[in-house]
């Protein structure tokens, strides 16, 4: 695991600021954020990501599943939390009332490295029509599953687990590999059953009736500027127009989709 994900304040403000440096900007291309516009942040975590938002001058609103991840989310969110800027709400988001538990429906919906984490993830997308305002859109930013490391290698601590593509190997080869070394094998193998490519999510946006309103695809994720020291760097176009191929070659993708008209 690298070393940031273990300071929860450093992860915190590492989220913080990709998202002012590349997720807002992304968003603004096509839609512009406006202050007092309502942020909903699925999967929020320690509250990086909607702390960007917040100093945008929305309304942030973070759904966990973890208490535990809310509970750093309150201290580090402590001052918008008690100007009523952000509220931190621990459910599944399948159990939420959205007017009693959210305040109300949303401008903008952000699921940031969560997509990959959910079973049946068309009906989480198909979910969403009910949570959105008029007009509203909803960021997906997700790593490919064919993509170098898109099996999360960095939660292995042998070098053999962590190499690339290993996660692609026949499903009883990688989860012997995994037993092997060790390796926390639930987390790992929750990942191979909740896989993502580029192809099945933009299939799941138009069967559940939206449109894609923007993407960029990434060769190097912004996100490897706080593990490696690397700059972002854009897909080249040509490879991002081959379906499947590209889903080898590409760390991140960004989209926003916003219900058909």
């Amino acid at each position: 695991m690298y070393e940031f994900h273990g300071d929860k304040k450093r992860y915190f403000d590492i989220q913080a600021e990709n998202a002012a440096k590349y997720v807002i900007p992304f968003i603004e291309e096509k839609f512009p954020i406006r202050e007092g516009m309502r942020v909903l942040e699925i999967g929020c975590g320690e509250g990086g990501v909607l702390k960007a938002f917040i100093d945008k001058g929305c309304t942030g609103v973070g759904v966990e599943l973890l208490a535990v991840r809310i509970d750093d989310a309150k201290q580090f969110l402590a001052a918008e939390l008690a100007s009523g800027k952000a509220k931190l709400v621990v459910s599944d988001i399948y159990k939420v009332n959205i007017e009693q538990d959210l305040g109300g429906k949303f401008d903008i919906i952000v699921l940031k490295d969560v997509i990959e984490h959910i079973y049946d993830q068309e009906k989480l997308i198909d979910w969403l029509h009910s949570f959105l305002n008029p007009k509203g859109i909803i960021f997906f930013g997700f790593p490919p599953w064919y993509m170098p490391f898109g099996g999360h290698q960095q939660m292995c601590r042998s070098k053999i687990c962590q190499l690339p593509w290993i996660h692609l190997l026949p499903r009883k080869a990688y989860q012997w590999l995994l037993q092997q070394n060790d390796e926390k094998v639930v987390d790992l193998m929750e990942i191979v059953d909740t896989q993502i490519s580029i192809e099945r999510f933009e299939r799941i946006c138009h069967q559940t009736h939206y449109q894609i309103q923007n993407k960029k695809h990434y060769l190097i994720n912004p996100i490897y500027y706080w593990k490696f020291g690397w700059k972002a760097r854009q897909q080249a176009k040509w490879i991002t127009a081959i379906p499947y191929l590209r889903n080898f070659l590409t760390t991140c993708v960004y989209y926003t989709i916003t219900p058909n008209k």
